[in-house]
């Protein structure tokens, strides 16, 4: 099966702001970015089957793509960032931020998930796709999604994921399961 992930547009938070959960805008230039994408999309098209996130910002990509019914799934939210949300990080002033910034590949952050909750949550995700009929699919989900569909994979682990590997904001990955 090929699965086709694509993460959301940019969003319109001021830069180093902590959000996972929130339903953040986008940006003004939302419409030439989702255009950007679908332009690239057509060449994966048609699809058999297209999940999203319930955030806005991917259900918002996956309608304008043409997919104004996709199938939502809880697990393909974002990091819940719990008491973090919405606060930049230079503002945080939890002394736990150091600690998480040391191992935030095993850490949760206070209230929310950390990665290994994340990845658990695709992961079931990805083992019940491929029990699927479908031979092309697509997801339109978030950065940590695509990262954790990435390791799944293999074609990366997540100290290379965070080093380069994780798709820009309207960016592709492309998978077979």
């Amino acid at each position: 099966m090929h699965v086709t992930l694509i993460r959301h547009t940019r969003v319109d938070v001021p830069p180093g702001t902590c959000y996972g959960w929130t339903d953040v805008p986008l940006t003004p230039t939302f419409e030439q970015e989702a255009a950007a994408v679908l332009r690239q999309l057509r060449h994966d098209m048609p699809f058999d089957a297209v999940f999203s996130s319930p955030l806005a910002r991917a259900r918002r990509l996956a309608d304008y793509c043409g997919y104004p019914e996709p199938q939502i799934d809880e697990r393909l939210k974002e990091m819940n960032m719990g008491e973090w949300e919405m606060q930049r990080y230079e503002d945080i002033t939890d002394p736990y931020l150091q600690k998480w910034y040391d191992d935030y590949l095993h850490l949760p952050t206070p209230g929310g998930e950390g990665l290994p909750q994340l990845y658990a949550r695709v992961e079931a995700f990805l083992d019940w796709l491929r029990q699927q009929p479908y031979r092309h699919v697509a997801v339109f989900a978030h950065g940590g999604v695509l990262i954790c569909a990435g390791v799944y994979t293999g074609l990366f682990t997540f100290e290379e994921a965070y080093g380069g590997q994780l798709p820009p904001y309207g960016g592709l990955l492309r998978l077979t399961l």
